[in-house]
């Protein structure tokens, strides 16, 4: 075989051998995926870096799933720190091997953003529409019920446009560094018991049980953001497992205040798990709608308040999704102001 110039070649680069396992790695492809790349040499490579397409679907998990000549495949590969890269890969083959080029697609991930979010505007505003025509057209041939219907459609669907444009706002602030919290002293306990509220209006079939101890501590916190969160949360349990059975509850410490929301679906896939907090990732299964945003969005407004949010599952049993916020917020942030003052 002749070798391949793998240092010259502008682009990271994977060389294969037919049955698709790694034989070699050009020095910016260990760059991009991580020093640990040469730890892979000699496994299908769809497995060892977990290479999945849109939707979580695997790939390149058999010669027959290469791309053909001079085709694109956006794909996510797992790297160092079992961090998920999006990369845009061609294949081409040279003297019995497979050489995979990987092109970095993040830049690209902005278009991919509005693309989502664009498609999931068109539902509630088209509903949005056609309700306020009818209005509009029939007012008097409609009785107080039948307008009270519609209006409470249109009303819902418009808080649907709210939260798919706040999303949008809040990925621009994440990634930038530049999200503003408005801090004010949350009832959280009310606050999750408005939320299931709100969520039965797309659920009706909602069965959730919210409970808290007695005398939990209101948390620091910015409401609305808190509210995203939960939101997020209890949605994807009624949407991804099953409306009933859930619950959100409660604990707190003098450290921090723990949210759960526990549903009793199917559950998730070990694999699958680090993979849920990631962008785009909706897994095929139950309803998936939605822009595959939430989760990562809602984990990074957690973090941005100090707090942390994880995952556990066990199939055939459910999920519980769980967040903490800090308990002594007020004192930190107030307490960093003075700080700041006094120098």
């Amino acid at each position: 075989m002749t070798e391949l110039p793998l240092d010259a070649l502008p682009d990271p680069v994977l060389v294969l051998d037919e049955r698709l396992c790694l034989v070699a790695a050009s020095p910016s492809a260990r760059a991009l995926l991580g020093a640990g790349l040469d730890e892979h040499r000699g496994r299908p490579v769809g497995e060892a870096l977990d290479v999945r397409r849109a939707g979580g679907i695997p790939a390149l998990r058999s010669p027959a799933a290469l791309p053909d000549p001079g085709v694109q495949l956006d794909v996510t590969v797992r790297g160092a720190d079992d961090l998920e890269v999006p990369v845009s890969i061609t294949a081409r083959r040279h003297d019995g091997r497979v050489v995979l080029a990987l092109r970095p697609t993040e830049e690209r991930s902005g278009i991919a953003i509005i693309s989502t979010v664009s498609h999931e505007l068109r539902s509630p505003l088209t509903s949005v529409k056609g309700y306020t025509s009818l209005l509009l057209s029939r007012w008097d041939r409609l009785d107080d019920e039948q307008k009270r219907s519609m209006l409470e459609q249109v009303h819902h669907d418009a808080d649907r446009v709210t939260r798919l444009v706040t999303e949008l706002l809040d990925i621009s602030r994440l990634e930038s560094g530049r999200l503003v919290l408005r801090r004010q002293m949350v009832d959280v306990p009310a606050l999750a018991r408005s939320v299931v509220d709100k969520v039965r209006l797309s659920f009706p079939e909602i069965e959730c049980r919210t409970e808290f101890p007695e005398g939990f501590p209101a948390v620091y916190a910015d409401p609305d953001k808190v509210e995203q969160v939960l939101t997020n949360l209890v949605e994807n349990a009624a949407k991804y497992a099953s409306p009933t059975g859930m619950s959100v509850t409660g604990e707190a410490t003098d450290e921090v205040v723990t949210v759960a929301v526990r549903d009793v679906g199917e559950g998730i896939p070990e694999e699958d798990l680090p993979r849920v907090f990631t962008k785009f990732f909706r897994r095929d299964h139950g309803r998936p709608t939605g822009t595959g945003l939430g989760l990562w969005i809602s984990r990074g407004l957690v973090e941005a308040h100090g707090g942390e949010l994880t995952a556990e599952s066990t199939l055939g049993k459910g999920s519980t999704f769980r967040f903490t916020l800090p308990a002594d917020a007020f004192e930190q942030v107030h307490g960093e102001r003075i700080g700041e003052g006094s120098g």
